[in-house]
């Protein structure tokens, strides 16, 4: 299989049902912001020395690949009329209440969280904000698909919100392990 197609040099690419679209659609920042989000928790797996963690990460990574899977799947007659429904991934409850027991066990050994903090601290923790950061602009891309019509599922936008609320207190906890102080405002 070849790599390049060139189908894409004129600023065109494909859905996942096959629709072609411009590479500055709203659903194709929405699925290219979960990928770059998805590269970034691969580098902080890197820096993970918990191998809980590490595994978790990986876990999220795969969920990603769902995420976006969804995103690049564009069911909507009215912008696919000739084609039939592709099988669209599926965002799950489970995957939903999977971060949010993770959030609820790492808070439950973390100090309580009092006023704002500097990202940043251990390397592993100054990732792990990064990716936050990535998280919520696709969570806002995500919600600007679903502003201009378009189906996006509850679990989607549930898991993405939640996913930035636990890399926020992973990243807590990172610091926590390398005994790195919090900076507060």
């Amino acid at each position: 299989m070849k790599i390049y197609t060139r189908t894409g040099d004129q600023g065109i690419t494909s859905l996942a049902s096959g629709q072609r679209v411009s590479k500055t659609c709203t659903r194709l920042e929405s699925y290219g912001t979960i990928d770059e989000l998805c590269s970034h928790i691969g580098l902080l797996v890197t820096y993970c020395t918990n191998e809980h963690d590490s595994q978790f990460l990986t876990d999220v990574q795969r969920h990603l690949f769902v995420v976006g899977g969804y995103l690049a799947t564009d069911n909507n007659p009215d912008q696919n009329p000739t084609r039939q429904k592709a099988n669209r991934p599926i965002v799950t409850d489970e995957m939903v209440t999977g971060i949010e027991q993770e959030i609820d066990a790492i808070n439950a050994i973390l100090p309580r969280f009092r006023c704002f903090i500097l990202p940043g601290g251990c390397r592993a923790a100054a990732i792990a904000h990064v990716c936050r950061t990535v998280c919520r602009r696709a969570e806002r891309r995500i919600l600007a698909l679903a502003e201009e019509g378009a189906e996006v599922d509850a679990h989607v936008i549930s898991y993405v919100n939640r996913l930035s609320d636990y890399l926020f207190v992973l990243a807590r906890k990172l610091n926590a392990d390398e005994n790195h102080p919090e900076i507060n405002l």
